[in-house]
């Protein structure tokens, strides 16, 4: 588990795709402290476990189907990436709570830019888009933001210039590809209320009566 809260913007220092999917090299330096091999690091949000570490880089490899839903088919040697390693029971969540298990590809479709912050606003699918709601979380490249505004594929989130100038959302261009993970709490709220789920207590009055809604 990750907050969303990134401690170290890497380099990609080389990307091979093969077969089963991809062999990724990060340099870096933050991330290695008392990291081991087996140990979980999120590169641009998405999870990935630490197959050699090295004094300046560590090495993963990606699955085919990690290729298929994020934006690594996109990767390129050079490039920057944003990196958390995973929590431990004395981290502060200073984000939410964030899986690294990528939901989709975004675009940036806008951005703006003020004397003391930036609006970002970021398409994705239908799919992604009905969890995005106004003041709840999302994770763009691995980045926990705020939602500030969401208008059918379309959200907005205000960001601080401590955000952009310590993470890779300062690189970003229009149209330019971001993973998107949105809350894992939507998605189980969802779960809950499923017509599916025909065993279930909870429903919108359980939630309304309890404060969640």
């Amino acid at each position: 588990m990750f907050t969303g809260i990134v401690e170290e913007t890497g380099i990609i220092k080389g990307f091979t795709k093969n077969q089963n999917g991809a062999e990724i090299i990060i340099g870096c330096k933050k991330v290695l402290e008392n990291t081991l091999t087996g140990d979980s690091i999120a590169i641009n949000g998405c999870c990935q476990t630490v197959v050699n570490i090295g004094t300046d880089f560590f090495k993963a490899e990606m699955s085919r189907e990690t290729l298929d839903i994020t934006n690594f088919s996109e990767a390129v040697s050079g490039s920057a990436v944003n990196l958390e390693r995973a929590v431990t029971p004395s981290t502060r969540l200073g984000g939410h709570i964030v899986q690294g298990h990528i939901d989709g590809i975004g675009h940036l479709v806008k951005l703006e830019k003020y004397e003391d912050f930036y609006n970002l606003y970021f398409e994705i699918s239908p799919k992604e888009a009905k969890y995005i709601v106004y003041k709840g979380s999302v994770a763009v490249n691995g980045v926990s933001l705020t939602v500030a505004e969401a208008n059918d594929n379309i959200f907005k989130t205000a960001v601080i210039p401590h955000t952009m100038q310590n993470t890779t959302l300062r690189f970003l261009k229009k149209g330019d590809s971001v993973n998107i993970e949105t809350d894992i709490l939507g998605r189980y709220v969802e779960k809950f209320l499923s017509v599916n789920n025909n065993n279930s207590t909870i429903n919108e009055k359980f939630l309304m009566e309890n404060g969640f809604i």
